[in-house]
């Protein structure tokens, strides 16, 4: 799988950590957080199959296929351990991460996302669309779940970016992915993970409102939740100076 990453910023020496994505976004959904978070990692993104810088997908895959192709650039980027956060479908990848690759993730940050997400119906209805349609039949019904109250007033050139990523989107790589949250469902394995986990939920998402963080939270052997206020399924476009001052104080616990 081609996964597309962005160049490492951040001190050369420091601990890495990779962001992942929402679906339907990029790498520029983690724009207005990233750059608090390079004082003390080096961070990188990356883009889902068809989304961004991605190549389009040629096959199906599941959600720990994505968490596999993310863990082999981890490895190639030199890094013996990492630390990573996740928007809900990038959120599910960190949980498959922290299943799959126990050894690789040192602590990992799980925001607007579940240990299953939606329902499987649900899923396949909107692969179906996209693929009959396109991602710009998305576009209002996407404006109205990913952002809170007045955020788009507040943030008009990120969420207008953000929607454009959307309608941008290949079809069939954004029909896969829908797939791949149909299937995906860790619930009954969340006590296999032992890294801290921080499960981050916005005080507006309906997609995955605070029973998913907690389901997490209280899954894992060593998980937390928190609250974003002013915020909804895209949490680092609605509230970024929070969701930075969150993940910072949760990424360098270790060191204080």
């Amino acid at each position: 799988m081609d996964l597309s990453f962005t160049d490492p910023v951040g001190p050369p020496d420091a601990p890495l950590l990779v962001l992942g994505p929402s679906l339907g976004t990029s790498t520029i959904l983690w724009e207005s957080v990233a750059p608090a978070l390079t004082a003390t990692h080096r961070v990188i993104a990356w883009d889902l199959p068809g989304h961004g810088s991605s190549s389009p997908a040629v096959e199906s895959f599941s959600v720990g296929d994505l968490a596999d192709a993310v863990a082999v650039a981890a490895r190639d980027a030199g890094s013996g351990s990492i630390c990573y956060a996740g928007v809900s479908l990038g959120g599910a990848v960190g949980l498959e991460l922290l299943l799959r690759h126990p050894a690789l993730v040192e602590r990992s940050a799980i925001l607007c996302s579940g240990a299953s997400i939606g329902e499987p119906s649900g899923w396949h209805e909107r692969a179906a669309t996209v693929r009959a349609e396109s991602t710009s039949a998305l576009i209002i019904g996407s404006a109205q779940r990913w952002f809170a109250p007045g955020s788009i007033a507040r943030h008009p050139d990120l969420t207008g970016r953000l929607l454009h990523a959307l309608q941008d989107a290949d079809d069939e790589s954004y029909a896969r992915c829908c797939e791949a949250l149909a299937e995906y469902d860790v619930r009954a394995r969340l006590r296999e993970i032992g890294a801290p986990v921080l499960a981050v939920w916005g005080e507006h998402d309906q997609v995955t409102p605070e029973s998913s963080a907690a389901e997490i939270a209280d899954g894992v052997r060593d998980g937390r939740s928190a609250r974003i206020p002013e915020a909804s399924h895209l949490a680092p476009v609605d509230a970024p100076a929070e969701v930075s001052a969150l993940l910072d104080h949760f990424l360098n616990e270790r060191s204080r």
